[in-house]
């Protein structure tokens, strides 16, 4: 600094010091300018590798696990009907009463159809000892023991007969009575008091479904199966029956009730290209109803050692390729580009581009970029929900 600045009236050796000074000062100020700002603060979290089950939602409906269309199987005149409409009932349980007079009555000539028969085949049977009698002692000529023989056994026929009508009539009276002939809940009656029925009808008097346990099912593509099936030893297809699913209703809820995997088609749709699964599921309050709309989440493979990437982490270069931002023990930051299977939650299952115990960034992002040195910080933990995979 010019000894102008300073005052000529002021001693030399404090004007030597003043300008020392302000030199000291001149030279220190770019040091200050020069010294780097502190790290960039981000949160981070921690990767885990671990054995991840792929789900994938499968469209369904509910199908009951049984049901039974109930029609007449004699004609007459309906006269009662003897259960409450949408309420469960037992196999064998009486449902309606059709006016069972005539078959009383068709039941009354049978049983006077076998009366007459057995009376017939008693008188049959004396002329038969009679004439076995005198014939023992050459009184009468064998014809006649032979018409005694064969009246004997046409008596004895005619017995079966009228025992086979009698066991007609009290079938059809029995069936006057209609009975459930399956358990379940039993829905409403399409017939009224009065209305005429006749055996073998096209309209159903009403329809009983079994509805513990309830079927689902749901369609899976064939080509998913195959790409699972050969995608070799770090992916194992999870499609053997007896594999535990759930199932999610039309408002996101999950069902409570596990259910699995009872059954397979054995067999792909020409025109769908995909194949049948039926799931069974327990239905003990009968929530689940015939008809309702649900979805599955069914397991599509297992991978072995695959990542969990929270998707907050993720990002998408110019070409679309999903990227993330990991930070290394010197607290460097690197791109990484990942191989992507599926998501989970709120997840993306990652397979390639991160290994286990790396950090990857999840709050400020912005804020970095390749080679800046940051000041990781841990994400708190967040408790799971209830319905996390």
């Amino acid at each position: 600094m010019p000894n102008t600045l300073l005052p000529q009236s002021l001693p030399v050796s404090l004007r030597r010091m003043s300008t020392a000074f302000a030199l000291a000062l001149c030279a220190a100020m770019p040091a200050f300018a020069q010294e780097s700002p502190p790290p960039t603060p981000v949160t981070v979290v921690t990767l885990e590798a671990k054995d991840i089950t792929l789900t994938a939602p499968l469209p369904g409906r509910v199908a009951a696990s049984s049901a039974a269309e109930v029609r007449p199987q004699v004609d007459g005149i309906i006269r009662a009907r003897l259960f409450e409409e949408g309420r469960p009932v037992e196999k064998g349980d009486a449902l309606y009463e059709i006016d069972a007079a005539s078959y009383e009555a068709q039941k009354a000539v049978a049983e006077a159809g076998l009366a007459q028969a057995k009376a017939a085949l008693k008188s049959a049977m004396i002329e038969y000892d009679r004439q076995q009698e005198l014939k023992s002692r050459n009184v009468v000529a064998q014809q006649n023991l032979d018409s005694a023989i064969a009246a004997r056994d046409s008596a004895e026929a005619a017995i079966k007969l009228a025992e086979a009508n009698l066991l007609s009539a009290e079938i059809d009276l029995d069936r006057a009575t209609i009975r459930a002939p399956i358990a379940g809940v039993v829905g409403l009656s399409q017939i009224t008091q009065g209305a005429l029925v006749t055996s073998g009808q096209a309209s159903p008097l009403t329809v009983i479904r079994a509805l513990d346990p309830v079927y689902v099912d749901v369609t899976q593509a064939a080509a998913d199966m195959l790409r699972w099936q050969r995608a070799g030893s770090d992916a194992v297809f999870a499609g053997n029956i007896g594999q535990t699913v759930e199932l999610r209703l039309t408002d996101g809820s999950t069902y409570e009730q596990k259910g699995e995997l009872s059954a397979a088609e054995p067999h792909v749709d020409e025109q769908t290209g995909s194949i049948l699964l039926r799931l069974s599921f327990p239905n003990p309050d009968h929530f689940l109803l015939p008809g309702m709309y649900v979805q599955v989440e069914m397991p599509q493979g297992l991978i072995k050692g695959a990542i969990l990437v929270p998707q907050e982490a993720v990002t998408r270069d110019r070409r679309g390729r999903p990227m993330v931002f990991v930070v290394t023990p010197e607290h460097v930051v690197e791109q990484r580009t990942l191989t992507v299977q599926s998501d989970q939650g709120a997840n993306w299952v990652v397979t390639e581009g991160v290994a286990s115990g790396e950090m990857v960034i999840v709050a400020g992002l912005q804020k970095v970029s390749p080679g800046m040195t940051v000041a990781p910080q841990p994400q708190e933990a967040v408790p799971a929900s209830s319905d996390s995979n």
